[in-house]
């Protein structure tokens, strides 16, 4: 497996895209709707899969594209292909305020196993597929799901996640314990298992969950700060729709600017 060379540059800091330059043919491949910008010459097509099947007949993409069901995945994807005879760039816009991640699969191992809604785009080559985790308990007490993508091959890929980005490498038989929210990828020989609290009391009345990740090195992993569905969580509660309301933030006032305002 051979992936396109493609070069890239980042922008910005908490709002980040990646600006992937290709050569004349050389195609990055994306989830649908996460294309920001492209140069003229560059043409898009849309795939089952990721089109690193090409080769085995409809009914193997089919399989290969129906896999992305269980992740949450569209069926599709899309191919930006360089068509023109000089350089042209396309760029990638981060969905929520986090950091973009770079991996160079062909320096990990060729493998990499990342959390279902991280994956932004990758080189022309690169496979994006799906991880069972092998333990029941994984499956059944993980929070995001047993189900992980995996990215396997020799290119480059971009992932995105929520917050600071925590990049740790992992000594043979190191243990770290995480939220399972805040997990979004670790190389292949990372060892992934959930682990029970403990206490009942401290799952209750600390704010944390039953469980939590248990990953043993040797390995990297990398560790998010603040995980979407936390974010999302928090605006929901605050939505007046939901009951929640402001407490005066921003105002001297407070409760009495409220009542300037008309609010109860």
């Amino acid at each position: 497996m051979n992936a396109h060379e493609i070069d890239y540059k980042l922008y910005g800091d908490d709002m980040q895209f990646v600006e992937i330059e290709l050569d004349p043919q050389e195609s990055v491949i994306a989830e649908a709707g996460g294309m920001m910008m492209m140069e003229d010459g560059i043409t898009m097509e849309t795939i089952f899969g990721d089109g690193t099947d090409s080769g085995k007949g409809f009914f193997n993409k089919l399989v290969g594209a129906g896999k992305r069901l269980l992740t949450g995945e569209s069926l599709f994807m899309t191919v930006f292909t360089n068509n023109s005879a000089e350089k042209r760039r396309v760029s990638f816009a981060a969905p929520y305020p986090g950091k973009i991640i770079p991996v160079d699969l062909s320096e990990l191992g060729g493998k990499v196993i990342c959390q279902k809604d991280s994956f932004l785009c990758a080189a022309k080559g690169v496979s994006v597929g799906i991880d069972f985790q092998r333990k029941l308990g994984t499956g059944f007490f993980g929070g995001e799901g047993f189900i992980m993508q995996k990215l396997e091959g020799d290119g480059l890929a971009f992932l995105h996640a929520g917050g600071t980005i925590y990049k740790r490498q992992l000594e043979p038989g190191e243990k770290l314990r995480i939220d399972t929210g805040c997990l979004v990828a670790m190389t292949k020989e990372v060892d992934y298992d959930i682990e029970y609290v403990g206490k009942i009391k401290t799952a209750f009345f600390s704010g944390e969950g039953l469980f939590f990740a248990t990953l043993t090195g040797p390995g990297t992993v990398w560790v998010q700060s603040l995980p979407f569905s936390r974010l999302a969580d928090r605006i929901i509660a605050s939505a007046p729709s939901s009951g929640g309301r402001s407490v005066g933030e921003g105002s001297v006032l407070g409760s009495i600017g409220d009542w300037f305002d008309g609010d109860d």
